[in-house]
């Protein structure tokens, strides 16, 4: 199983990374960062759709983010 970083005040909430992983694992936070966006979080923990049993370190967020703010790990 792999895991995912989001650096969160590089983040500017695009939900490019939310809308490509195949798991659903990345979600759209309700807090805001210092350059006043809703940044992505890891949701692996707690996810509710069928698809969310745990993200396989695919990197296809990590692809996808246009600040580079997503660290992947296997």
């Amino acid at each position: 199983m792999g895991y995912i970083e989001i650096e969160e005040e590089r983040c500017k909430g695009c939900e490019l990374c939310e809308a490509t992983c195949p798991r659903q694992l990345i979600l759209i936070s309700a807090r805001i960062n210092r350059m006043g966006y809703h940044p992505a979080e890891f949701a692996a923990e707690g996810c509710s759709t069928e698809k969310g049993k745990g993200c396989t370190g695919c990197a296809l967020c990590g692809l996808v983010c246009p600040e580079t703010a997503i660290s992947v790990y296997r």
